[in-house]
């Protein structure tokens, strides 16, 4: 049996394909990798799979094996060609040529439960890294009827969107994170698993829809708008950020809200906790 190394040289040489950096393609080419993926995804006969950037394919033959339906959303003209070419026999297989940041995923995923005997939504997807945090952003804030993301990001990512509010590798999608998932590390993916080898190590990680955000926030926008504006000046004490964006209005102002609420006026965005955000909302619609 051809490795995957084998067959994915065998792909690009058949379709006379180049990793496309501006589209940063990297093969994957690591059974392990895309056994653990599909693994941690748990994917069953009644799920629904959708696969972001399949490319080649490479994780869609596995995807398909288990799933009840996969659906691919594939930008690249070229890998929609070979995708097409590739599974044109499986019968549970569906593909759209389209940018995921523009595509209506809602609308697709009602389709698809209301004509189908689908029970859970699942991504799964090996994402490119210039756009990683829009496509989840999309995937989270749309309040899709989603089970479960699973996705290969670059590390330094990774580790931001699992970390916990208030730890050292916290930003300001962290929280958003936290909100609306709960996230776990599957494992980390060395250079050499892909061809090009890319410049940075890569990890996969899922993040588990919450069914309830864990804090009662009156209004989430607001939070989020905070948590965004100290974020955007972290070398800044949080007091010196929000006033600089006029979340604040005053210096004094915001002194005061921190005292009310217990927090040091020296204190930076990366160390309240996602209850402090909420606190702080709530102290400021006021």
């Amino acid at each position: 049996m051809e490795t995957l190394i084998e067959e994915t040289k065998f792909i690009m040489k058949k379709y006379n394909i180049r990793a496309n950096k501006s589209l940063g393609q990297n093969f994957l080419i690591s059974e392990q990798v895309v056994n653990e993926i599909v693994e941690s995804s748990k994917i069953d006969k009644e799920d629904l799979v959708i696969e972001i950037r399949p490319g080649l394919g490479t994780l869609t033959k596995y995807l398909l094996e288990k799933a009840g339906k996969v659906i691919g959303i594939e930008l690249d003209k070229k890998m929609v060609e070979i995708l097409q070419d590739r599974f044109k026999l499986y019968n549970n297989f569906e593909l759209y040529q389209q940018d995921v940041l523009k595509i209506d995923l809602k609308h697709l995923i009602k389709k698809e439960k209301e004509n189908t005997n689908i029970k859970k939504v699942k991504i799964v997807a090996n994402l490119p890294y210039y756009i990683t945090t829009p496509i989840i952003m999309k995937l989270l804030e749309e309040k899709l009827d989603l089970e479960s993301i699973t996705v290969m990001i670059q590390k330094e990512v990774a580790d931001r969107l699992i970390a916990i509010p208030g730890e050292k590798e916290t930003g300001a999608i962290t929280y958003a994170v936290y909100y609306y998932a709960i996230a776990e590390a599957i494992l980390e993916v060395p250079k050499e698993s892909f061809i090009p080898e890319p410049e940075v190590t890569s990890k996969v990680i899922k993040l588990n829809i919450r069914k309830e955000p864990p804090i009662e926030v009156q209004d989430k926008e607001l939070m989020f708008k905070i948590i965004k504006s100290a974020f955007m000046q972290r070398r800044k004490t949080l007091l010196n950020a929000l006033t600089n964006a006029q979340v604040f209005i005053s210096k004094q102002e915001g002194i005061k809200i921190l005292n009310k609420l217990g927090l040091n006026e020296n204190v930076r965005a990366e160390n309240l906790t996602i209850e402090n955000y909420a606190e702080l909302a709530k102290e400021i619609s006021k």
